[in-house]
Formats: C-alpha cells, sequence, structure tokens
C-alpha cells in the first residue's frame, strides 16, 4: 500500500433534501486494499459511494480521488433493467472510450470483451441477452463490464444480493482472486456472514463510521448494536465470527 490513499474522504456529510444520510465521515482507502462496509437500511452506504464517484453532491468536508483515477463500478443487480435488448458482448462493449459507430462492435474489442469473460469463466455467454442470466451470470457480467476498462478501483454496490448461497461463495472467491492480483475492492454489504467476515477489513456505517477495522475488531455485539440499533450475538465458527440476530444468522438488511 502507498501513503497517498486512492481515496481520502475528510469529514463528509451528504443531505437528501434537508435531512442528513452521511455525517462527518473520515475514510481512506488505499491501493491494494479490499474494504466493504456494512450497516443497515437508510445508513447511507450507496450515498457514500455514489458521493465518492461523484454523483451525489458533498454537503460538507471533501472528497480526494488520486489524480486520474479510473473506478470500474458494479451497481446493484436489482437496479439494471435487465429487458434492454442488449447481448453480454454488447453490454459490456458499450463501456469503450474509443469507438467507431454504435453497435459496431471491432474485432480487436469483441477479443477484448473475450478476454475478460473468460477471466471471470462465463466467456460462453458473450452472444446470450442479458435477460436470459441467471443471478450469478448476470453479476459477473456487471463485474466484466466494471473490469473492461481496466479500473484502478472496483467499486460494487451489494454485489451479493439476492443471490444464493452458492453463488455467493463463488462471488466472494472471484472477488478474492482478484484482490490477490492487484485490484483494489470497495464495496458494501448486507451479508454480515457469507461475504464480510471473510473480508481484510470491514466498516461498520451508519450515517457515520461506527467502527473501522478487520472483522474480528468490528464484528462485536457493542459495535453491531450501535450499528443495527438491536442487540446481537457474536460466535465463532470455524475460526471465523458469526452474527447471531433474534436466534437467526443475520444474513440480510437492505442499505440504501
Amino acid at each position: 500500500m502507498t501513503s497517498t490513499p486512492l481515496i481520502d474522504c475528510s469529514h463528509v456529510s451528504c443531505t437528501y433534501g434537508n435531512a442528513p444520510v452521511v455525517e462527518d465521515v473520515y475514510l481512506q482507502i488505499q491501493r491494494g486494499e479490499f474494504v466493504g462496509i456494512v450497516g443497515p437500511s437508510g445508513s447511507g452506504k450507496t450515498t457514500l459511494l455514489n458521493a465518492i464517484m461523484g454523483a451525489h453532491p458533498v454537503a460538507h468536508g471533501s472528497i480526494t480521488l488520486q489524480p486520474h483515477l479510473t473506478i470500474g463500478y458494479v451497481p446493484q443487480v436489482e437496479t439494471v433493467d435487465w429487458y434492454f435488448p442488449v447481448t453480454v458482448e454488447e453490454v459490456i462493449a458499450m463501456t469503450r472510450t474509443k469507438t467507431s459507430w454504435w453497435p459496431r462492435i471491432t474485432t480487436t474489442e469483441r477479443t477484448a470483451v473475450r478476454e475478460v469473460l473468460g477471466q471471470l469463466g462465463i466467456a460462453d455467454v458473450a452472444h446470450r441477452h442479458i435477460r436470459e442470466l441467471s443471478g450469478g451470470q448476470q453479476q459477473r457480467v456487471f463485474l466484466a463490464r466494471a473490469m473492461f476498462s481496466q479500473p484502478d478501483i472496483l467499486i460494487m454496490d451489494e454485489p451479493t444480493s439476492g443471490v444464493d448461497v452458492r453463488t455467493r461463495h463463488e462471488i466472494l472467491h472471484l472477488l478474492a482472486n482478484l484482490h490477490e492480483k492487484g485490484l483494489t475492492i470497495l464495496l458494501t454489504t448486507h451479508d454480515l456472514n457469507g461475504l464480510a467476515a471473510h473480508l481484510p477489513r470491514l466498516v461498520c456505517f451508519n450515517k457515520k463510521v461506527i467502527a473501522d477495522g478487520n472483522p474480528r475488531q468490528v464484528l462485536t455485539p457493542q459495535v453491531l448494536e450501535q450499528t443495527y440499533g438491536a442487540p446481537m450475538e457474536v460466535l465463532e465458527h470455524g475460526g471465523m465470527p458469526l452474527v447471531i440476530d433474534h436466534g437467526r444468522v443475520a444474513m440480510r438488511g437492505e442499505g440504501k
């Protein structure tokens, strides 16, 4: 990691109308990190991501990006119009910066698309319509779309939302491999046990940063009650923290 962060949020506050949704956030993301932001619905996680990408104004404070930083963004699967009439190959090629007339795809672009799809194990779906794909395949397509521009950092909003346990495991394994190859990753997640517990760094968040550290440091009953506003129990299973919410494993809790 370098001493100059890729992203530097200093005392950042954001509002919707007059309502504060992000309050006095200090957060730095260094090159090579893998960071997850966890918090309840309406806690401001997505708003913070949007502010980092310049899609939501900062009311107070500042967000400084490293010069010439390129960001690959993966939205929540639920927010995508899957009936837009495009193939997988086309939806990825749309990210190109130098092009001839759309929808023509050059041979060079087609090769590049196939390469990134191959890295994610879905090269065989290039000519399929996006609405025909499974949830896991859809998530991989938008991950491929974000990676097509070879970004410095990958930002993902709830990458395991709406997918089954097997797909969550596949996505975690895939992201871990990308991180090992040097990609910086910042994501939000509601998946405390299936994803968050396996990340190197977690930020517990509810309008502000409640705690920041590795899962063993931040997934504690005290921090989680402050973050979610409800008592939670934390056990250890297989050497990893396991969060229990009112007698059931805490897996859900959508975040804005």
